[in-house]
């Protein structure tokens, strides 16, 4: 039986962290029952998963689905698009049967990628490979999750780039069940010898094509949608997560409107190891404090405050302790409020 490859190649990076990355495991999970109790898919689809922030990882090698659990999905630091796409190219030539003499091989892989943002690489190099070696070997689909991913460069990977607009729990469920009967209709496509790949008709209020013609240039190498605060918890060392939305406040001068950028606290959020081990290890960007609107506690331990800011220029947790201890470089001391405002590192994606 030939099979029919199918790659998830997912954006794990930090703008990811809290309800996008809950919704993706929750839909990879409806995605697979739903392909498990269909005759055509049961007998033709594999599927593995890559996913990528400042590096890539195989978290599910290729497999038949009847054998596949959905796995708990990593956050990491960066958004490598670039070693993302490399990584999946090593995939697929260590694991694609060709065709030869002897025996038909597989039908072409169908990749969906999931990106919520920009890379913050330079991912030319590995566009130029994908279309020099894959392109006409593979079908890849791009999802934008919102309005904020670089459709330009994912226009470069392919034609299909669609937009989902992630508003809702209902849109979350309606947008993967798309993908699902998506993989349904190329697994009958290739079973009546067709060309294997044929996307479900969409329904533009959750899934829209997008027109690349009209789309602009986009070439910053930071994700700027969204301002995420690594941190680390002071009682039980562990890492966690800050996430600042942007937001626009429109004002008025003398007739014309003008707009404050500013960042509204999304919430915090608790991570693994794995965070680090995703990491690209280059963190040199920084945001004013003043940016920023609201501060969370800590998702780890609940002390009241989770942005204290060491000498060291690393964030952590404090409580009402008279003496608190960096978890980072181990620096003793008190901490209080500032009379102005500080610039903060980071994360890039």
């Amino acid at each position: 039986m030939r099979r029919l490859p199918i790659y998830f190649l997912i954006d794990v990076s930090e703008s990811m962290v809290g309800e996008p990355i809950q919704q993706v495991e929750e839909g990879l999970a409806a995605i697979i029952q739903a392909l498990k109790a269909d005759p055509y898919a049961l007998e033709t689809v594999w599927v593995s998963i890559v996913v990528f922030a400042g590096q890539p990882k195989t978290l599910v090698p290729l497999q038949e689905i009847v054998n596949f659990y959905p796995p708990r999905f990593p956050i990491g630091s960066g958004t490598s698009l670039s070693k993302g796409l490399g990584h999946l190219m090593f995939e697929l030539r260590n694991n694609i049967i060709k065709t030869t003499y002897e025996q038909k091989g597989d039908w072409k892989p169908l990749v969906f990628l999931f990106t919520d943002g920009v890379p913050t690489d330079d991912a030319t190099a590995a566009i130029d490979e994908w279309n020099r070696n894959w392109r006409k070997s593979a079908n890849l689909v791009a999802i934008s999750f919102g309005n904020e991913a670089d459709s330009v460069l994912l226009g470069k990977l392919t034609e299909e780039v669609h937009m989902f607009k992630n508003t809702s729990p209902k849109a979350y469920k309606d947008f993967f069940r798309w993908v699902s009967d998506s993989i349904k209709t190329s697994s009958i496509s290739v079973e009546h010898n067709s060309s294997g790949f044929e996307l479900a008709k969409t329904n533009d209020d959750t899934v829209s094509k997008i027109d690349l013609t009209k789309q602009t240039e986009n070439r910053k190498l930071i994700d700027d949608n969204f301002v995420v605060l690594a941190a680390k918890c002071q009682n039980t060392n562990r890492p966690y997560l800050m996430k600042y939305a942007k937001n626009l406040d429109e004002g008025d001068i003398g007739g014309m409107k003008l707009y404050t950028k500013s960042y509204k606290l999304a919430g915090a959020f608790p991570v693994d190891q794995s965070y680090y081990d995703l990491g690209d290890g280059n963190v040199e960007n920084r945001v004013h404090s003043d940016e920023l609107i609201g501060a969370p506690s800590c998702p780890c331990c609940g002390n009241a405050y989770g942005l204290a800011v060491c000498a060291c220029q690393k964030i952590h947790c404090i409580g009402h302790e008279l003496e608190s201890t960096c978890p980072w470089c181990g620096t003793k001391g008190k901490y209080g409020v500032g009379g102005s405002g500080f610039d903060i590192n980071r994360a890039q994606g």
